[in-house]
């Protein structure tokens, strides 16, 4: 046996061994909610080295949880996809994230703010039905970022996956949504609404009027925003 085993034969013991190591929790969070290319998982782990993301991904392949596959729409690509075993771990992650957003507290959970990771969720979960035809280009600023962390582009086109730019695209922005940082994860949350935040000049509004009354609408929120928060 290794040094980092539990040496019990207990099935939680021996489950722990192979998903409870560092990172590998969120490793499977971010294939649950449908991350497939290497790039695209370093996206959502922007604090993991790509070393350990790689050797993660090994283990969990070893384990029989992720296979490396091509990808069905782009030849000669590979992506990571969760196997039968995988994918029965989804009602364990998304247990545990709910556990998290019910019983660990709110200054507990935002004093752990991070505006790349922010914007990663929030692109997964646009819903481009309400908006106006045609692209539509809104830009995130978080007034008290460092200029590296403080302007986010998200551009949605019909037929298209919405698309998270760090960089100006060049394209003319529909909408201005400035904040702060810890506003903007408490409304992801679910912790502040939308209203509320506007009406107190947390949140401010310019430009297209209908993305700006629709924003509830097609800002859908993080997953675990409806559930009721057994702590403050």
């Amino acid at each position: 046996m290794s040094d980092t085993s539990y040496n019990q034969f207990c099935p939680v013991s021996m489950a722990a061994e192979v998903i409870c190591s560092r990172w590998t929790l969120l490793v499977l969070r971010e294939l649950v909610l449908g991350s497939r290319r290497f790039n695209e998982l370093r996206r959502g782990l922007p604090s993991m080295s790509p070393a350990l993301l790689s050797k993660r991904l090994k283990d969990l392949e070893a384990a029989g949880i992720v296979m490396h596959v091509a990808a069905e729409r782009e030849p000669g690509a590979l992506e990571y996809r969760l196997t039968e075993a995988g994918n029965e771990l989804r009602p364990v992650i998304e247990a545990i994230g709910v556990w998290g957003h019910r019983w660990v507290t709110t200054e507990a959970t935002l004093q752990n703010l991070d505006a790349n990771l922010l914007m990663w969720d929030i692109r997964r979960n646009i819903n481009a039905n309400p908006m106006p035809p045609g692209r539509n280009t809104v830009q995130f600023i978080f007034n008290d970022r460092p200029p590296s962390e403080r302007n986010f582009w998200l551009i949605v086109e019909p037929g298209n996956e919405v698309d998270l730019c760090l960089i100006d695209p060049g394209f003319d922005v529909d909408l201005y949504v400035s904040t702060d940082l810890r506003t903007m994860t408490e409304i992801w949350l679910g912790y502040m609404a939308i209203s509320r935040a506007a009406e107190n000049g947390r949140l401010v509004l310019t430009g297209d009027s209908k993305l700006a009354g629709d924003l509830r609408s097609w800002l859908k929120l993080s997953v675990f925003a409806k559930l009721e928060k057994k702590v403050a």
